[in-house]
């Protein structure tokens, strides 16, 4: 190939020879992703979970309809654009158990003995398809169990907002945790 075909390519440069390294022995150490503790969750902090979740026209379809729940509301686009909404709306249900499940590596996973109830449980703005879900966990009370020797009750406020910031749920959830991991 003449210069002129080359055009304007840059040179093949040969890469430089490196210096090995020797890395001095360690001992390995296994980390595995957990929530947290009772001792270790602090009343009034705010723990923000990420990251968020856009929910989809096939996830609101999907659970609505593994759920059974036929509300025209999250399944007929026709009949929801003559509703107030103008459109399908996201099963609140759906929101509710993704506030719930975008906690839990953050803050459960591997930490509760079990879900001990809801309350409180608020849509206070419609989510729509395409909207991004943003968790943020208040714990608001906390007490070593009575009954459960090694156990302490949690109390915490979930709030989920769009991407907006405009919030779309609430719930207080009271969980039964493990005080420390010799406990579990």
């Amino acid at each position: 190939m003449s210069e002129k075909e080359q055009g304007s390519r840059p040179p093949v440069v040969e890469p430089a020879e490196t210096e090995s390294v020797e890395t001095p022995p360690f001992e390995t150490r296994v980390v595995t992703q957990r929530g947290l503790y009772f001792g270790e969750l602090e009343a009034g902090v705010v723990y923000q979970h990420r990251p968020g979740r856009t929910l989809t026209e096939a996830d609101n379809v999907l659970f609505t309809t593994l759920t059974m729940n036929t509300q025209a509301l999250h399944l007929d686009a026709a009949w929801s654009a003559e509703q107030p909404f103008g459109q399908r709306l996201v099963n609140s249900m759906l929101t509710l158990s993704t506030m719930v499940g975008q906690s839990v590596t953050q803050l459960t996973q591997g930490t509760i003995v079990a879900q001990l109830g809801m309350t409180d449980i608020s849509f206070p703005h419609p989510m729509y398809h395409g909207d991004t879900l943003y968790t943020e966990t208040v714990v608001t009370g906390k007490r070593l169990s009575s009954s459960r020797p090694g156990q302490g009750i949690v109390t915490m406020v979930h709030t989920g907002r769009n991407q907006d910031g405009v919030i779309v749920g609430t719930a207080s959830r009271t969980v039964l945790m493990w005080l420390d991991p010799a406990n579990d």
